[in-house]
């Protein structure tokens, strides 16, 4: 199929050499690591955007929910739009949307004029991150040079989130909460200033937007989402809850319907026809769920009982980023050699054992003792995963669909992260609940006169008794988290294939996929 004229580029763009493609990789992972620690960054400024904005605390939690719920409902979308219109020019676009937002978060006077800011931040995030991850399969040559590359880009997808708690607790605890958003600021007027230069425009295919696609696809992504936030905060038979997932599923089976009988779908369901990507999606949904809900409870934890700073907290998690990178490098070393099944199956189940082992905390239990051991299992188990997840869900794929391949994988991570942490969050409510009665009964036997007083009066139990509640339930959500790794575990042993062509391509002996 011959390229429109659009897609011819200006000669500094050919043949790039290995210095422009090492820079190439650090503008893209570049972005893909500010566009994902921008989830977790904001978690440990939480309490001091709440009393700046005057949040109440059920609000307070839309100031993440904004940016997971448009970043998850427009990956699609963002992966299509590079597919057609030039995925440099789209990518570019994405991160200087993702600047202004940025730039409005860390300027808003109002809790609505935040909320905004952070919906416009996810939206600029769903355009560059999957054309990011297309920019990759295009501009590197399949083979080890490629292995490499998504190598780098899965530690930095996977390991973004402790950085992000790190860099938000220096930020708060130094600056001020404002600059979580400021400072991505000059880092994406350098990503964009940086990409013409060592980045080749690909071509811009004849086509058109599926628009009803596009809207059906977000939306229900987006009440999808919705329904599994609200079940969290006001139970599975809320009737808003269960509207939104009725919604969900007719909007949905209309998004199939609409897929199935469009000429140029936004999501190519033919994708799904191989059982080893669809393998890929799947286990991606269930370990985002875990590494969502590990974050959470856990900062909350380490906060709450042991008493950490917002810095102490994020240099704890500092090591997780340290194992995920390694983990990462080292699996796409071998990946020729042994292919994904391996680490996908060791991964998923060092995930669990992490997760698994974290359920054993208790009120007494220290950082050393009790925490940084599990979390560098799981860590090491998501390094394993993510590189190995990334190249299976985009290989072998025509490069007409290389975009919406790219969307659906970062769409699975954010919308497993979203439903499961919701999940996850469900089942502490009902923990702490149970354990909320068993602790007010021995409060109550054991009380003087004075603290059942201050009780009535406050409702509050003291210190040790609400520790104690938090950490029954972290502990049941941990349980249920570790769970969906054992799932995963499963789907990589029994679902995905690994054949001889795939290693092949792997070592770089076979041309890479039809372009058209």
């Amino acid at each position: 199929m011959a390229q429109s004229p659009s897609a011819r580029t200006a000669p500094a763009d050919t043949a790039p050499g290995s210095a422009r493609k090492g820079l190439a990789l650090l503008v893209l992972a570049s972005c893909q690591l500010m566009v994902v620690l921008d989830i977790t960054i904001v978690n440990i400024a939480l309490p001091h955007i709440q009393s700046a904005l005057d949040f109440s605390t059920t609000s307070l939690s839309w100031v993440i929910n904004a940016y997971t719920l448009t970043f998850g409902g427009l990956l699609l979308l963002g992966g299509r739009a590079g597919d057609i219109l030039g995925r440099r020019r789209v990518f570019i676009f994405g991160v200087l949307l993702f600047v202004v937002a940025s730039l409005l978060g860390g300027l808003a006077q109002e809790s609505w004029q935040l909320l905004a800011a952070r919906a416009l931040q996810g939206v600029g995030g769903a355009i560059a991150s999957p054309t990011a991850l297309s920019l990759i399969t295009t501009t590197f040559n399949e083979g080890p040079e490629r292995n490499r590359a998504f190598g780098v880009f899965a530690a930095v997808s996977a390991g973004g989130g402790a950085i992000g708690l790190l860099a938000g607790g220096m930020l708060v605890e130094w600056l001020d909460w404002r600059w979580i958003f400021f400072v991505n600021v000059p880092i994406g007027l350098a990503i964009a200033l940086a990409t013409p230069r060592c980045i080749a425009e690909s071509a811009r295919r004849p086509g058109h937007f599926d628009l009803a696609g596009a809207l059906t696809s977000t939306f229900g992504v987006g009440l999808l989402v919705y329904g599994f936030i609200r079940a969290g905060q006001d139970g599975w038979r809320d009737g808003l809850t269960i509207a939104s997932f009725v919604a969900a599923a007719v909007v949905l089976t209309a998004f199939v319907t609409i897929e199935n009988r469009s000429r140029q779908p936004i999501t190519p369901l033919r994708m799904f026809a191989d059982r080893n990507r669809s393998g890929a999606y799947t286990i991606m949904l269930l370990l985002a769920a875990s590494i969502f809900g590990m974050f959470f409870f856990l900062t909350l934890w380490v906060q709450d009982v042991l008493g950490f700073s917002p810095l102490a907290t994020g240099l704890a998690f500092l090591p997780v980023s340290a194992v995920i990178a390694i983990g990462a490098g080292v699996t796409s070393q071998l990946l020729p050699k042994f292919g994904p099944k391996p680490f996908m199956v060791v991964g998923a189940l060092l995930t669990a054992i992490g997760l698994g082992w974290l359920t054993l905390i208790d009120v007494d239990s220290t950082y050393l003792g009790s925490v940084l051991g599990p979390i560098l299992v799981f860590a090491l188990g998501m390094g394993m995963q993510f590189v190995s997840l990334t190249l299976m869900a985009v290989s072998n794929v025509v490069e007409r669909d290389t975009g919406a391949a790219s969307g659906l994988l970062n769409a699975t991570q954010q919308v497993g992260g979203s439903l499961g942490l919701s999940i996850l969050v469900t089942v502490y409510g009902t923990a702490s609940r149970d354990a909320a009665d068993d602790q007010v009964k021995e409060f109550l036997t054991q009380a003087t006169p004075e603290q059942r007083a201050a009780f009535e009066r406050t409702g509050q139990l003291p210190r040790s008794y609400a520790d104690q509640i938090l950490t029954d339930g972290i502990t049941a959500a941990f349980v249920t988290a570790a769970i969906f790794a054992v799932i995963a575990a499963l789907v990589a042993a029994v679902v995905i294939q690994v054949r001889a062509a795939d290693l092949a391509r792997l070592q770089g002996n076979q041309a890479g996929p039809p372009t058209s």
